[in-house]
């Protein structure tokens, strides 16, 4: 039997997608050992600055096209919070194993779905809010409070994972009425715009394995963002976002390859529960999908 378009299409979102998921680790794993020798701020110029220049470069006379915006203000925010995300995210990278870095940000879908009720108005039936809880529950294996495993560190991931729920919340506002290539600029231009007023601050001139590592960020971040906007494109999002949590794997082995860390088996009990509340509620969401379909 012939493969139908349809079935092919989702193929390759998903293989999209899982070059996606590797590159963004390889990408962590870079900024990891950049936190070895240089500061947060620096590591966060970086990865702004170099995947502006890239965009630049694609674009060129395109580019001015791409700020054409009708929300300015929601865009702005929404950059403010991928910055807050991205810093945060890389304190965390600098203080705890990219295992569980990785663990704690699957938090982030479970987040999307909890805020999605009083941002957009959308409607979560009590399954779901089991599946929200039982997230939180996940988090609350791998820090453990109360028995020696929390840290002010754990906040760190923690409030990464909220800002990414709320910066892609607020894509999905400004896509009503702005390109993503309009959105994915305005993050862009914000970053490397307050991140170039803040680096002097922070200046240590990067030796050449550090100039490298630093262009790699922009290269692997540009490259990642475009073979997930390719993966959404090619299939729905139900069919390739689950494919995300294959992260963990690719995190566990780098960790190990790169940084000589093992997971304990909290993190690996945490992740397993987080990425099982995970996929449960894009399977509902997949149902809910379904059933507007046949009601028309």
């Amino acid at each position: 039997m012939t493969p139908t378009s349809d079935a092919k299409d989702a193929v390759r979102g998903i293989l999209c997608m899982l070059l996606s998921v590797m590159i963004g680790i390889v990408t962590d794993s870079v900024v990891k050992q950049l936190t070895l020798g240089y500061s947060i701020l620096m590591i966060v110029w970086a990865r702004y600055t170099f995947h502006m220049a890239m965009m630049v470069g694609v674009l060129g006379r395109r580019f001015p096209a791409t700020l054409k915006t009708r929300r300015p203000g929601l865009q702005a925010f929404r950059s403010i919070a991928q910055m807050t995300a991205v810093v945060t995210f890389v304190g965390a990278l600098s203080l705890l194993p990219l295992a569980q870095c990785i663990a704690i940000q699957f938090l982030t879908p479970i987040l999307i779905t909890a805020l999605s009720v009083p941002v957009l108005g959308e409607r979560v039936g009590l399954r779901r809010w089991a599946s929200v809880l039982a997230g939180f529950v996940g988090v609350l294996i791998i820090i453990r409070p109360g028995a020696g495993g929390l840290s002010w560190a754990a906040l760190l991931p923690l409030s990464a994972a909220l800002c990414s729920a709320v910066y892609q919340l607020t894509t999905r506002l400004v896509g009503r009425t702005d390109t993503p290539m309009t959105s994915l600029t305005y993050a862009a231009l914000a970053g490397t715009a307050l991140a170039n007023v803040l680096v002097p601050f922070a200046w240590i001139t990067p030796d050449a394995t550090g100039w490298v590592l630093m262009g790699l960020l922009g290269l692997l971040g540009a490259t990642s963002h475009y073979a997930q906007i390719r993966a959404y494109g090619f299939a729905a999002a139900a069919v390739v976002a689950p494919y995300i949590y294959t992260s963990l794997l690719w995190a566990v082995a780098f960790g190990f390859l790169f940084f000589g860390e093992i997971p304990d088996r909290w993190t690996i009990a945490g992740a397993l529960v987080i990425a099982a509340s995970g996929l449960y509620i894009f399977h509902r969401e997949r149902v809910a999908a379904r059933t507007r379909e046949v009601g028309g």
